[in-house]
């Protein structure tokens, strides 16, 4: 029986085959995929719909207006590139999918500039107050 690789070297592996994502995006994915299930009561398997949702909330919770920055130096700047690193995950066996799971249920669901930029400009206004 193979022994379960440990996520942080199954992450450095997969940033190997595909550098487009650093390894944080990875964790930061794991991290949010936990927030969402948690935040829906479910263990099993969510939508990428549904994970995505999870995502922008966590990422405002996590980095607040500096969420949008912060995914950006990992590499991230829409919803699909969280699809290609559900799918690297889904591949290196971090994760699994149904038959009906596809890298094309994270594209274009909402747009990095417009989600983020409101909570950039609610913060400044809370400063201002």
């Amino acid at each position: 029986m193979e022994e379960k690789k440990d996520f942080y070297q199954a992450a450095e592996e997969i940033c190997a085959r595909d550098p487009r994502y650093k390894a944080d995006a990875y964790e930061f994915l794991m991290q949010a995929l936990h927030f969402t299930q948690t935040k829906l009561k479910r263990t099993g398997h969510i939508s990428g719909v549904e994970l995505l949702e999870g995502i922008r909330e966590f990422a405002v919770e996590q980095y607040g207006a500096m969420a949008r920055t912060v995914l950006a130096h990992w590499g991230i700047a829409k919803t699909q590139d969280f699809g290609n690193i559900v799918f690297n995950m889904v591949e290196s066996k971090l994760l699994s999918k149904t038959d009906q799971d596809s890298v094309n249920d994270f594209k274009d669901i909402y747009d990095f500039d417009t989600v983020f930029s409101k909570v950039l400009n609610d913060s400044v206004i809370k400063e201002m107050k």
